[in-house]
């Protein structure tokens, strides 16, 4: 097909792209419903304005409440001073300018070249993406991790390494995840880094501890270890290991545990490879696919980590196959197996997202862009030359220069629901995503359930 070369033809291609793309997300997609953010929104409500706890607030009608470590909502605290309109406001501000970041760092230095009319067909593709569309409409936090643990990368492109691995230290006391990037810094023998991130996480954990002792006390020994407070392992949101190894009956540790060791040690081997090669875009990439596959539980909007994959992907001239797997996870075509995932073509079709981020980690490119490539740093480990007059060094903001398909990787708003957080009404999705009634869970804190569970907080 041949692109228009006008401007007016291509003023009429993106119109055209923004309403199918704004009829497809508001009448195909799994609209959420903005639950993560009515979880986030009553826990902090109920905590600060009515003096409840924090793991014992419930979405009214559901099982499901506070799940993240305590600073996660000690960092959450500007919600107690919004209503819920403004709550959805803020949360939609906030992921649109954490999207603008990690498409800014992952562009680079050409991100001015590629101008309005590829940035505009990059709005509406990933608007399609699902991972992008379900933390919009959930009303999620995994676009501002994302953010938080890029920003780092661009400081150590960048050379201000002083500050380096504060933002992968907040994003791991938010989400115990991230926590794999500090190991990435540690392989990079970036031991100051990897210092800061480490103190930031623990000095955050610290704070929380002494803001609501109770709270962290109950976080650390009971509600960690207790999944089921989060979700069914075999729903097929989860598109981790352990969701692949529940929906073939198999709830071994001892198996999912020798998986998740495996793929660690294939992460470190792949990982060592691109940090060897100067490639810190491939090996945060890697990171980030490896930490959806070896976490618990990973749901379908948790995905946004795989972003920066698709960038190396074009960047090292794939376009077709970043395209081609990118395509395939704004279908939600794994919801197909809701309801029954056995057999060749439920286990096949009910965890290709995994089989996809499978693939990144085992298959994608590293070292295949000098432009790409950020400087590794001062220690003896370093054996790169220092440049000549002939070939000069790279330009810092060049270090996640993407080819021409990184107009596929662009900042995206989804169209969502309205919603009101209506206490009242009947939850019309399960917060990994189903828009079918909630199956019963358990939850380690129900014995202890706040009364605003029944009554919950006004605005």
């Amino acid at each position: 097909m041949t692109l228009p070369r006008t401007d007016r033809g291509r003023i009429l291609l993106v119109l055209v792209l923004a309403a199918a793309v704004t009829v497809f997300t508001a009448t195909v997609p799994l609209l959420r419903d903005f639950f993560d953010l009515r979880v986030y929104y009553g826990t902090i409500h109920t905590w600060v304005r009515h003096g409840g706890r924090i793991y014992d607030y419930q979405v009214p009608g559901t099982s499901y409440g506070f799940t993240y470590p305590p600073f996660a909502a000690l960092a959450m605290l500007p919600l107690a001073l919004l209503g819920r309109h403004a709550a959805i406001a803020a949360s939609l501000l906030v992921n649109l300018t954490a999207l603008g970041v990690v498409l800014r760092i992952l562009a680079g230095s050409r991100w001015r070249r590629l101008g309005w009319y590829r940035w505009s067909l990059a709005l509406c593709l990933l608007a399609l993406f699902e991972p992008l569309r379900d933390t919009f409409s959930f009303g999620q936090v995994n676009l501002v991790l994302l953010a938080l643990v890029l920003g780092d990368s661009w400081l150590l492109a960048t050379g201000r390494s002083r500050w380096a691995g504060a933002g992968i230290g907040l994003a791991a006391a938010v989400k115990l995840t991230p926590a794999l990037f500090i190991a990435l810094l540690l392989l990079a023998r970036r031991w100051r880094a990897a210092g800061v991130a480490t103190a930031v996480a623990l000095a955050a954990t610290g704070l929380a501890a002494l803001a609501d002792p109770g709270a962290s006390r109950y976080y650390w020994t009971e509600a960690l270890w207790d999944t089921g407070r989060v979700g069914r392992l075999d729903y097929v949101s989860n598109q981790s290991l352990q969701g692949v190894l529940a929906r073939l009956g198999e709830p071994d540790r001892p198996l999912w545990a020798a998986a998740v060791l495996v793929v660690l040690c294939v992460w470190a081997w792949r990982a060592s490879r691109a940090l060897a090669a100067g490639d810190w875009t491939a090996a945060f990439a890697l990171t980030g696919a490896a930490a959806c596959l070896v976490s618990p539980i990973t749901w379908v909007h948790h995905l946004v980590w795989l972003l920066p994959s698709f960038a190396v992907l074009a960047r090292a001239g794939h376009p077709r196959l970043a395209g081609a797997l990118y395509a395939v996870l704004c279908t939600s075509v794994v919801w197909l197996w809701f309801d029954d995932a056995s057999g060749i073509d439920g286990f096949l079709g009910s965890n290709i997202y995994t089989w996809i981020t499978l693939g990144l980690l085992l298959g994608l490119p590293v070292g295949q862009s000098r432009s790409a490539r950020l400087p590794l740093a001062r220690s003896a480990s370093a054996t790169a030359p220092a440049p000549s007059p002939a070939r000069p060094t790279t330009a810092a903001g060049d270090q996640f220069k993407s080819s021409s398909g990184s107009e596929d990787v662009a900042a995206a708003t989804g169209a969502v629901a309205e919603s009101d957080f209506d206490p009242t009404r009947s939850p019309s999705s399960e917060p990994t995503g189903s828009t079918r009634p909630a199956a019963a869970k358990p939850q380690s804190s129900n014995s202890r359930a706040s009364s605003y569970t029944v009554n919950p907080p006004p605005a």
